[in-house]
């Protein structure tokens, strides 16, 4: 997705959530200095299943009986992009992933330990994390970061599309070509979720409802939500 297709949207995330867009710019910046270009065909998954796990209670708590369905379809997927903590569910069950999605808001060791090991992470800057991006992504195996930004891209940053961790995967993955996605570990109604992660919850709602009209594909995940969610606005 290039960036006149994604900035109206963006645009709106912005009205909606009150953010400011020239400190989501000096966040990228920020990460730009501290990255260099990520070689892509790494994670070139064209033609393959990829499996975007969130990091919803059906994947991250060990008593829901949903997990361990989740995590065999996570297993029989091709690919795995997981978000943020799902990182850490996924391989304390031995489930391989392939690529992280990360603010840095909750996980980074997790992040530095991929990197590490080879593993790539998507390492995202945005207005209000730049103190995480200029701590954590020095630690970083500089050659397994992916940088990232929901603003305008520059030089090695880049931009897919997506807002939260979630979705942001998803984006990524189709970018990389992706034949189809299946999301594992997404409860969009979690009720432990504060008012705040609820309203993004419902933005990654709409973000995936648009990538799946964009990708001619159903989404599982959105089976007897979609006739609810409005896309009208966004580009076609």
């Amino acid at each position: 997705m290039n960036y006149e297709t994604w900035r109206p949207v963006y645009e709106s995330i912005l009205d909606d959530f009150g953010f400011d867009r020239e400190a989501d710019e000096r966040a990228r910046d920020a990460l730009a200095d501290l990255t260099r270009e990520f070689d892509r065909s790494r994670l070139d998954v064209s033609g393959e299943t990829v499996a975007v796990a969130g990091a919803g209670p059906s994947l991250t708590d060990p008593d829901d009986p949903r997990r361990p369905d989740e995590l065999d379809r996570a297993r029989e997927a091709d690919a795995v992009f997981a978000a943020s903590t799902a990182a850490d569910d996924l391989r304390e069950a031995d489930v391989r992933v392939d690529c992280m999605v990360t603010d840095l808001d909750k996980n980074p060791e997790t992040a530095r330990e991929l990197t590490e090991a080879g593993t790539p992470v998507a390492a995202h800057a945005h207005g209000d994390n730049v103190p995480a991006v200029r701590e954590w992504v020095p630690e970083f195996d500089a050659e397994s970061v992916l940088p990232t930004t929901q603003a305008r891209p520059v030089a090695h940053v880049r931009n897919f599309g997506g807002f939260t961790d979630g979705d942001r995967a998803a984006f990524l993955a189709d970018a990389l070509g992706a034949d189809r996605l299946v999301f594992v570990g997404w409860d969009f109604e979690d009720p432990d979720v504060d008012e705040m992660k609820a309203k993004k919850l419902e933005w990654a709602e709409r973000l995936l409802r648009w990538l799946e009209r964009r990708r001619d594909e159903r989404f599982e995940v959105l089976d007897g939500r979609r006739e609810g969610i409005d896309v009208s606005e966004f580009p076609g």
